[in-house]
């Protein structure tokens, strides 16, 4: 695909070992609940945050290797490699790339150890994909009001990276949830048996050192932020795919119906070549959009990074379905890993912006800058 550094090759090669000997037999176990043994043991071997500031514990290697450790870890246990994107590529992220001193100290250490989670708050009850509809508001005065929703991870975190309006325009912050005024409302079960809660702020006092971004330019910035949780949303989504292809291809040249394995017939031979060749591609606009961000200054392009969500995503959902297929009614019992596996894999198409939100990036890419060049 992309040729990769003795470096790269290292990080891929002891994490697939790790997931392998060490993930393998409880994978499919965890049931939405994050695999804290799981992240505890990379963080002891150096392996959580790796694209995080050495000066905070992280490994100094860029959002590429974090990448990588999410494809290597996710083609075995798909929930551990969810929490490393969590904790990678969204909230924890925007606090090394925005934070202050202060709040990089505070916060960044103990999730680079794998002692805390941080979660993030964007999505209120009247408001999704319009994030300039949001009605969380933080004053001069740093005081927090408002709701959110949807959020994961609450019971297991912390604090979170919250989406706010200022008087001066959208911004971010991070807040505790021990804080005075912070409420935690509801929780809800997802499609996969995550928890996603709704939150409540009411009069919550702000350190200034807690805010992120602030004001237009610096939003502009945090959207522009958002792209890596978008490629890593398409690299998960790319490992759960690769989870599901390996699965089908071992029970296909295993399983035997009138005389033969049913992977010698044709239909599931077409379906397998189907199912690598969709999965090659979502790979190849992936890496190729991580590869141009560091080519220009580590800043995704907004094409790039969409069309590798969109496709990545929804070819996705589409392998994991046609290996579920290829189990018949094995695959659909609950409890197989495969009906696990698709659940989970269905929720990509909804996070870090929708199929349709995706869509609309595209179009107005193209409408701007015209089709991208041949070379």
């Amino acid at each position: 695909m992309f040729d990769l550094t003795a470096e790269q090759e290292m990080v891929l090669s002891a994490l697939q070992e790790i997931a392998e000997e060490e993930f393998a037999e409880d994978a499919f176990e965890w049931h939405g609940e994050p695999p804290w043994e799981n992240i505890e043991l990379l963080a002891d071997r150096g392996f959580l945050c790796i694209n995080f500031d050495e000066a905070y514990g992280g490994g100094g290697m860029s959002e590429f290797e974090a990448m990588l450790s999410i494809e290597a870890v996710g083609r075995v246990c798909p929930d551990t490699a969810e929490v490393l994107y969590n904790q990678q590529m969204v909230a924890p992220r925007a606090i090394e790339m925005f934070g202050s001193e202060a709040a990089k100290d505070r916060y960044l250490p103990p999730v680079i150890d794998g002692e805390e989670f941080i979660a993030i708050a964007i999505s209120e009850p009247e408001s999704g994909s319009d994030v300039g509809s949001m009605r969380t508001t933080v004053g001069d005065d740093l005081v927090l009001d408002g709701e959110k929703i949807w959020v994961s991870n609450v019971p297991h975190a912390d604090a979170a990276v919250v989406w706010v309006k200022f008087p001066d325009g959208l911004g971010s912050i991070v807040i505790e949830f021990d804080w005075d005024g912070v409420e935690v409302q509801e929780h809800y079960t997802n499609m996969h048996g995550g928890t996603q809660s709704q939150l409540r702020f009411d009069g919550v006092a702000v350190p200034e050192e807690n805010v992120l971004t602030r004001g237009k330019d610096a939003f502009v910035d945090q959207l522009k932020a958002l792209n890596w949780e978008r490629l890593g949303c398409a690299t998960l989504a790319n490992s759960f795919a690769r989870n599901g292809l390996e699965k089908a291809l071992e029970y296909a040249q295993q399983r035997e119906q009138f005389g033969q394995p049913i992977g010698d017939f044709q239909g599931i031979e077409w379906k397998l070549a189907d199912m690598l060749t969709q999965l090659e591609a979502a790979r190849l606009l992936t890496y190729r959009a991580a590869h141009n961000a560091h080519e220009q200054g580590r800043i995704p392009d907004r094409l790039d990074t969409s069309m590798a969500k969109l496709y990545s995503t929804e070819r996705a959902e589409r392998i994991v379905s046609e290996a579920l297929q290829i189990h018949g009614a094995n695959g659909y019992q609950q409890g197989h890993p495969l009906e696990y596996l698709y659940r989970l894999t269905r929720g990509r198409r909804l996070a870090a912006g929708t199929d349709e939100i995706q869509k609309n990036q595209i179009a107005d890419v193209m409408k701007e800058r015209g089709l991208p060049d041949l070379v």
